[in-house]
């Protein structure tokens, strides 16, 4: 299978960033130029990582729901991950060596693209795994292959984003926030759960507290690093909306994608470093969704703009925006205090239980209308989780998780985007998607 990294040193997008470990681990090195070249004066500047408050236990609805066994719920998950990070390459991996200390994750439908939301998300696989060699491997390459060390964009993380709301679409190459958030939420976790100095995943340690205070930092201080808006970068999230961009570059500065709304994270983030910013994020994020979920069918588009309104050519529900209601599922499982998402979740089951359990296609117009008849594995585990959160006698809730513990391990040219929705709809599940 061929290395991505070719096709990013084709386009220019790639170089080595050096990590200035002993300043970002300092917080008295508050003049110092750190590895993105922002000089941390600021009172945004992050110097610190604080522990996270672990929630209670989570639910887990392969038990109580469906019965099963501990050891059945083990063998299910261990199964999927050890056939998506390490089974045949030909047709069931996703996960590749590159080299011996780096590894990456591929979109074998997309001509084995390397996106940050695959690097991201298998960073997140891996740590709620436990599975540290692999994490490292990954988050080696994001750094050396995939981050920007020159220009205005330096620190950013090149990848690639869908050009259309039809997923079997071309894509184009960009600085995916979606892919960053889940980096910086990966790294938090490994700092937690495997300290930053003292691993042995191999290659040297990797001081994850560092990492990831260099990407908050990013996010929040880029224009400042860059002395203003420059080639039209900006920060990752709006000063006054608290919204993720939906690429950050001016073009970009208007509008968001429900997937990459996060509340879940940004709570975590805001006990991480201490910055209310990120509790107004959180709060910013759930009424954002309130606003653009359909009354009727609960269906949110792929893409609004931050006033509300659609945005032309993405106001369609579809495969790209899913991952919107595991960020719910994952808020409402942390955090807990948002009636709306359990209501949501009622309302979407009580939509797709309606079109059929086994017949519901894969993509809508917002009132319902389906545009693709295709019934998508990606979408039967991600309706899986969001039952986990619905009414107990929301319609078909039983039948949705059955669904999702029925459903095979994606295999295959489509493994990619549904092998990662698979293994985190196990983890969410089973309880096992955990805060550290």
């Amino acid at each position: 299978m061929p290395s991505f990294r070719p096709r990013l040193r084709l386009v220019g997008l790639v170089a080595r960033a050096v990590i200035c470990t002993a300043c970002l681990a300092n917080i008295g090195c508050r003049t110092t130029v750190d590895s993105l070249g922002y000089n941390a004066t600021s009172d945004a500047a992050y110097h610190t990582l604080y522990p996270l408050t672990v929630p209670p236990a989570c639910p887990n609805a392969f038990r109580d729901v469906l019965g099963k066994s501990e050891a059945e719920i083990t063998a299910k998950i261990d199964a999927a991950f050890n056939t998506l990070f390490h089974g045949n390459p030909a047709d069931q991996a996703i996960f590749f060596q590159v080299g011996s200390d780096e590894a990456d994750i591929q979109d074998i439908f997309h001509n084995s693209e390397v996106r940050t939301e695959g690097i991201g998300y298998g960073m997140i696989i891996c740590v709620e795994f436990n599975k540290q060699f692999e994490f490292d491997q990954l988050w080696r390459y994001a750094k050396n292959v995939l981050m920007v060390s020159t220009g205005s964009n330096r620190g950013y993380f090149a990848s690639y984003c869908d050009t259309s709301s039809d997923s079997s679409s071309t894509t184009k190459p960009c600085y995916d926030p979606f892919g960053l958030e889940q980096l910086v939420m990966a790294l938090v976790f490994a700092h937690d759960r495997w300290g930053s100095n003292a691993n042995d995943s191999g290659a040297g340690a990797v001081d994850y507290s560092t990492d990831a205070l260099m990407l908050f930092n990013l996010m929040r201080n880029k224009e400042a690093e860059n002395g203003g808006v420059v080639d039209g970068v900006t920060n990752s999230f709006d000063a006054t909306t608290h919204l993720v961009f939906d690429l950050p570059d001016v073009s970009a500065s208007t509008f968001t994608r429900h997937a990459a709304v996060m509340p879940a994270y940004y709570e975590l983030w805001a006990q991480a470093t201490g910055d209310a910013f990120w509790t107004e994020a959180a709060n910013s994020a759930r009424l954002f969704w309130k606003q653009a979920a359909n009354t009727n069918t609960g269906l949110l588009p792929i893409r609004t703009m931050f006033s509300g309104q659609p945005y032309t050519g993405w106001n369609t529900f579809g495969a790209e925006g899913y991952r919107a209601q595991l960020n719910m599922v994952l808020d409402s499982i942390w955090n807990g205090h948002e009636p709306w998402e359990v209501t949501e979740a009622d309302r979407l089951l009580q939509f797709f239980y309606g079109q059929g359990i086994d017949l519901y296609g894969m993509s809508y117009t917002l009132d319902g209308v389906v545009l693709d008849t295709t019934h998508d594995a990606a979408l039967i585990v991600t309706n899986g989780m969001t039952a986990l959160i619905a009414d107990a006698t929301a319609a078909g809730r039983t039948d949705f998780i059955t669904a999702a513990w029925n459903q095979p391990i994606p295999t295959g040219n489509t493994r990619y985007y549904a092998g990662l929705l698979d293994i985190l709809s196990l983890l969410v599940l089973s309880g096992r998607y955990c805060v550290y």
